[in-house]
């Protein structure tokens, strides 16, 4: 694989229940709404699940995910291809803590930080609209 070896941990506060995060992270349809520009492959179930393959594009890169367990408060997926590694999500009342490991081309650290904002965004939004 080409590029570089990148670790990013990051965590942030949001006014959203645990329940509402984790239906964020675990529904495709949700994933969909706030993970733009990376776009989803078709046929996917409705909640994530352990075991389960598929995969995401930024652009022309496409990225492997294999869902290594999927919990209540925790999502951890093994990558392949645009990235090399692992993308960990975990969870709880007001928080959502996401960590990235990978080879890549990639800059991890932008696109997850970026991801997050966009979570939270999404996550008010819908509060907002309840």
């Amino acid at each position: 694989m080409l590029g570089n070896f990148q670790s990013s941990n990051l965590r942030i506060e949001m006014s959203a229940s645990q329940t509402a995060i984790r239906d964020s992270l675990m529904r495709p349809e949700s994933l969909r709404q706030w993970l733009w520009p990376q776009r989803l492959s078709d046929g996917l179930p409705l909640e994530l699940e352990s075991g389960l393959s598929f995969t995401t594009w930024i652009g022309p890169v496409a990225i492997g995910h294999h869902v290594e367990l999927a919990s209540d408060n925790c999502l951890r997926m093994i990558l392949s291809q645009g990235i090399d590694g692992f993308h960990e999500w975990m969870w709880g009342e007001g928080w959502v803590q996401s960590r990235l490991e990978g080879i890549t081309l990639l800059p991890l650290n932008l696109g997850q930080t970026l991801s997050l904002l966009r979570l939270r965004e999404f996550l008010t939004t819908m509060k907002t609209e309840l």
